[in-house]
């Protein structure tokens, strides 16, 4: 393996890892929950446009994002996308 290669292996590895960690430690237990274990379920077969969705929805904060997964407020536009869809259809899943 080339270390050109071995390098965006790494690069790669330590975003799923920091992604992980970011959804595992969200602030609102309920999401760390949710979250962390959608990430644990799911991240390493996200592709990238999905992965960079999954970063975008770490950004919104803890109370809308939590309320949007139970459904009870539509997403803003800027953060809908099939990945958030994903995401609640796995709460509801989860039961919440």
């Amino acid at each position: 393996m080339t270390e050109a290669v071995g390098s965006e292996m790494d690069a790669h590895e330590k975003r799923l890892k920091k992604l992980e960690f970011r959804s595992q430690h969200r602030g609102i237990k309920e999401l760390d929950i949710l979250v962390g274990g959608f990430a644990r379920k799911h991240l390493r077969e996200l592709s990238t446009e999905d992965l960079y969705e999954f970063e975008c929805l770490m950004t919104v904060p803890d109370q809308t994002f939590y309320s949007i997964l139970r459904g009870d407020v539509e997403a803003p536009e800027h953060v809908k996308s099939d990945l958030l869809d994903k995401l609640i259809a796995y709460t509801a899943e989860q039961g919440n």
